[in-house]
């Protein structure tokens, strides 16, 4: 979708994998300022090719007429750096994980709140048009009722994460999506998985919700997959629905028994109705960020919230305490 170009100031910290395409786009949609990465020579080139400033340290850019700002930092950071924007009163949008731990995402959401400050966190997939589409269906009702949702998202081990195991860094992501899609608290979940190599964080998992509406979510995510596979399955009460969120594309599918010889099984017909969309290919960063600076703008709240964040990150730290000490976790108190 074409969108209009937000007269906002922003800056970026931390312009590794991802944050140097939040730079790249605000440098399309926005007033690109500077970034601000403690790594001269990665710093430098995101600088030098965007045609913005560089600085080593992004305390330099606190006072600077700046509005909003991305930080892409390692995980362990999150917390001092949001809060140091938070309190210099610019609107915030954090890189998922939101922090490491609940007391530091709570407080981050309470002194934005106070502040009047406009605090994102960056779980992409929910601007994945993609999501749209589905949750249009279920508002609309095409699509019957969520009975079970099902996610793979796997690939292989990356080199950029150091600080957060595959729970924090590929599952949260349909955690998120199934609390939006479901619209409901998770309220206990069970996870199994474990470490390969040398790997200090847990590589693969397979994790268990439980929603307060009875709705039943599989995660099941890895790093030891020689493939990339980023794809949800909705078993609802008129339709099943595969979405594929690299292809960008829906499956709606249902059946019917036709008339048959109940003494031959092996030859039962059904008549299939199967729609396929492919939907027209949107950056779903893009998507992000252009909610974050609406939001900015029209004094709302962006698609995912520090609220909303912070209810996926009970689920996530719950689900990493599951696997840790093989009991199901009941999280009913903490959402």
């Amino acid at each position: 979708m074409e969108m209009k170009k937000h007269e906002i100031n922003v800056a970026v910290v931390g312009v590794g994998s991802m944050g140097k395409n939040h730079a790249r786009v605000y440098s399309e949609i926005a007033n690109l300022i500077a970034v601000a990465d403690i790594n001269e020579k990665q710093g430098k080139e995101v600088a030098e090719r965007l045609g913005v400033m560089w600085y080593k340290d992004y305390h330099d850019l606190l006072n600077m007429n700046i509005d909003a700002v991305s930080i892409a930092v390692p995980t362990k950071y999150h917390y001092t750096v949001a809060k140091d924007f938070i309190d210099h009163g610019k609107h915030v949008l954090v890189e998922k994980p939101l922090c490491l731990d609940m007391e530091e995402a709570e407080n981050l959401v309470s002194l934005a709140k106070s502040a009047g400050i406009v605090l994102a966190v960056g779980f992409i997939e929910r601007h994945n048009p993609v999501v749209r589409f589905v949750k249009e269906g279920l508002r609309n009702k095409k699509l019957g009722k969520i009975i079970s949702a099902s996610s793979r998202r796997v690939s292989s081990f990356p080199s950029r994460i150091r600080d957060v195991g595959v729970i924090l860094d590929l599952a949260v992501h349909d955690i998120d999506i199934m609390r939006y899609l479901v619209g409901s608290d998770v309220v206990s979940v069970y996870t199994v998985g474990g470490r390969n190599g040398e790997s200090a964080y847990e590589t693969h998992a397979s994790i268990t919700l439980k929603f307060r509406n009875g709705v039943v979510g599989y995660v099941e995510a890895n790093w030891l997959t020689p493939m990339k596979v980023r794809k949800l399955w909705l078993t609802c009460t008129q339709n099943y629905v595969e979405i594929d969120y690299i292809k960008q594309s829906v499956r709606v599918s249902e059946a019917r028994v036709m008339e048959h010889d109940s003494m031959d099984l092996f030859r039962v017909p059904f008549e299939y109705n199967i729609r396929e969309f492919s939907l027209k290919k949107e950056e779903p960063l893009k998507n992000e960020l252009h909610d974050f600076l609406g939001a900015i703008e029209e004094k709302r709240r962006p698609l995912v919230s520090g609220e909303d964040a912070v209810k996926t990150m009970a689920v996530a730290f719950s689900a990493i305490e599951s696997l840790n000490t093989g009991e199901v976790v009941e999280i009913d108190s903490r959402t």
